[in-house]
């Protein structure tokens, strides 16, 4: 967990999800879709869908989940993925994926908050590169990850389809270096 600067922010790693919790996640990551940024989804899930989701989430073993609070509000998630313990050879990388803080919830610094946490998490588990991708459309999302010193190594010209448009899609590493401060999530 990590008490972030701005008041009454806080982002930790998510190991059980209250019925609030659940409500909160939902509405945040429909807030996301919608505004068209961090998540796979192009439009809004029912909330039976999303729930399902996040609750596998915490069912696989190769998979955190990392939650943003404001005021104690739920407002955006961001997921950890390990690869299998049967792929020894690429065990050097995790990949972080569905990094999303609903409009409500950003200016605070809850997703570059969640990015130092996951990042934390993957090096204490013995991986020493991050990998992501983005959709090339997301620029804010681009524009956090390259001030976070992530390294653009590449483009794939049909990425996603949104919204009938065929669009790109970028993808990052970053090599990761012993946490600063101590693990707390």
């Amino acid at each position: 967990m990590i008490q972030l600067t701005a008041p009454n922010t806080l982002v930790e790693r998510c190991e059980r999800l209250t019925e609030q919790d659940v409500f909160e996640l939902c509405d945040a990551t429909n807030d996301s879709i919608i505004e068209g940024g961090g998540f796979g989804w192009v439009e809004p899930q029912g909330r039976e869908t999303l729930e399902r989701h996040f609750r596998g989430v915490l069912l696989v073993p190769d998979r955190e989940l990392f939650l943003a609070r404001l005021d104690g509000r739920v407002v955006g998630s961001a997921q950890l993925v390990r690869p299998p313990r049967n792929n020894e050879a690429q065990a050097i990388g995790a990949t972080l994926t569905h990094v999303h803080i609903a409009p409500y919830g950003r200016g605070h610094g809850l997703a570059r908050g969640m990015v130092a946490l996951a990042e934390e998490r993957a090096y204490t588990l013995g991986h020493r590169v991050m990998n992501l991708d983005v959709r090339e459309t997301q620029a804010t999302a681009i524009h956090l990850f390259e001030t976070l010193g992530y390294t653009h190594w590449g483009t794939h010209p049909a990425y996603a389809k949104v919204r009938g448009q065929v669009v790109a899609g970028r993808y990052y590493l970053k090599e990761l270096a012993a946490p600063k401060r101590g693990l707390r999530g």
